[in-house]
């Protein structure tokens, strides 16, 4: 319970584990980068992050297979 209270309280901020995401989702991220994420970005941030990165990919998605289908 305390490793869950202490990986909560990480000092980066939401705006930096959007950024983290955001190169995650193109697979462009160096190991270091990586490992130096593991230890600093708050897992919940990483969570939300992940959820609106999935939502913005999809509506993306959507709106080009729209613009395709559409024409």
């Amino acid at each position: 319970m305390d490793d869950l209270k202490k990986a909560t309280q990480r000092k980066a901020s939401f705006g930096a584990t959007l950024k983290a995401v955001f190169w995650s989702f193109f697979g462009v991220r160096k190991k270091s980068d990586y490992e130096s994420d593991a230890q600093q970005l708050n897992p919940v941030h990483v969570i939300i992050a992940g959820v609106i990165g999935a939502i913005i990919f999809i509506a993306t998605l959507l709106l080009i297979v729209k613009s395709v289908v559409g024409k």
